[in-house]
């Protein structure tokens, strides 16, 4: 039974954006800063966001080597250089947006690990580095081999670094962008999960549990989620990712973000511990999934690269594992779509939800703002 002052207050609303991720909450402060005087709920099913904004491993990169001589394939010159500018910009939005020090920002540099077999990839140097030209003050890539032997891996033949690349802390991230929402006048409803988006004469209906909210207009930033709220469907994949906290029983002898086999294993230092995931490709049928849990098999690998590559002869305590549900497609461009009836729609962000989400929520805002108002 809802009454009278509910309804006026709490359940009606210019926009309403569903999904309290980094993108979610981007387009929310993005539609505050354009049009302050809009009133904005944002709902989230979790009691933490659900998804990957809060599982990642807290990379604030945009694509390494090996994984950008695959886009420069897939997606032409311009396609690669057009998603690294936006993965770029992104990120530089969210440190403008929130300030570098309360996401803990650290501009430590990154790595690629490079084996005898995938040592082709230096030949892709020289012109990812000219094509980024445009981006970038100063070359991207170069050889850092002879560092191999100071940080101590085994069984990798080259190390390519990029100074550009960062890390930060993805709850300090999400929780100053949550701070900011809310200081700008956003309202954020936790645990209340949405079933259905319905049109309605002037905008939406937007049906939970225990209620049904109204609005001019609804932003959907699930992601991985997306095609619960959606007939017909879009063009999204779930993909499932590994992450574990490890403690050395010695100092790490590196310090910075490092990536291996095309982008698919990524490991990083924090405050003296270790921050390793990934491996869905040993199983990517099975990590298309929804469900949060983790994979015996990858687990094993991860173990296995701890003892031979990244760690060789040196003890370590695991004290936490977790995994993310990240959103794939055929190509590596988000989804950020106006779908009628003043739905909106961005998600699909590849696993680069850290790097895109900004940008992805003020496009989205934008849509948004250009459609219903």
């Amino acid at each position: 039974m809802v009454s009278f002052w509910e309804r006026k207050s709490f359940l009606t609303y210019d926009i309403i954006i569903v999904g309290a991720g980094i993108t979610g909450l981007s387009a929310a402060a993005s539609l505050k800063e354009k049009a302050p005087n809009l009133s904005v709920l944002v709902l989230e099913r979790g009691t933490l966001p659900t998804g990957a904004s809060t599982k990642n491993a807290g990379f604030a990169c945009f694509g390494s080597i090996s994984e950008l001589a695959q886009d420069l394939k897939a997606l032409g010159e311009s396609g690669m250089v057009n998603l690294v500018s936006r993965r770029w910009k992104g990120l530089q939005k969210t440190s403008n947006r929130l300030g570098p020090d309360r996401i803990d920002l650290q501009q430590k540099g990154g790595y690629e690990l490079l084996t005898a077999n995938n040592a082709h990839y230096l030949h892709d140097l020289s012109t990812l580095n000219d094509l980024l030209k445009p981006i970038f003050p100063s070359p991207v890539f170069a050889d850092h081999t002879s560092q191999l032997d100071t940080f101590g891996f085994k069984n990798t033949k080259h190390l390519i670094f990029n100074p550009f690349e960062g890390q930060l802390d993805t709850g300090k991230l999400m929780k100053s962008l949550w701070q900011y929402c809310q200081q700008l006048g956003v309202q954020v409803l936790t645990g209340t999960e949405v079933s259905a988006i319905q049109p309605e004469k002037q905008g939406v209906s937007i049906t939970t549990p225990t209620l049904t909210f109204h609005a001019r207009a609804a932003g959907i930033c699930t992601n991985a989620f997306t095609n619960k709220l959606l007939q017909p469907s879009v063009d999204i994949t779930p993909g499932r990712g590994m992450v574990m906290l490890v403690k050395p029983k010695k100092t790490l002898p590196f310090e910075g973000t490092f990536h291996y086999d095309e982008g698919y294993f990524y490991f990083r230092d924090f405050h003296g511990k270790l921050i390793f995931g990934g491996g869905r490709n040993l199983a990517l049928a099975e990590e298309q999934t929804e469900i949060f849990g983790l994979n015996p098999r990858i687990e094993q690998k991860l173990l296995e690269d701890l003892n031979e590559i990244i760690l060789p002869n040196s003890a370590y305590e695991v004290e936490m594992k977790w995994s993310g549900i990240m959103a794939f497609g055929p190509t590596k461009n988000p989804l950020i779509e106006a779908l009628g009836d003043h739905r909106y729609l961005a998600a699909r962000l590849g696993g680069m939800g850290v790097a895109l989400g900004s940008l992805a929520g003020d496009d989205l805002a934008d849509l948004i703002l250009q459609g219903s108002f």
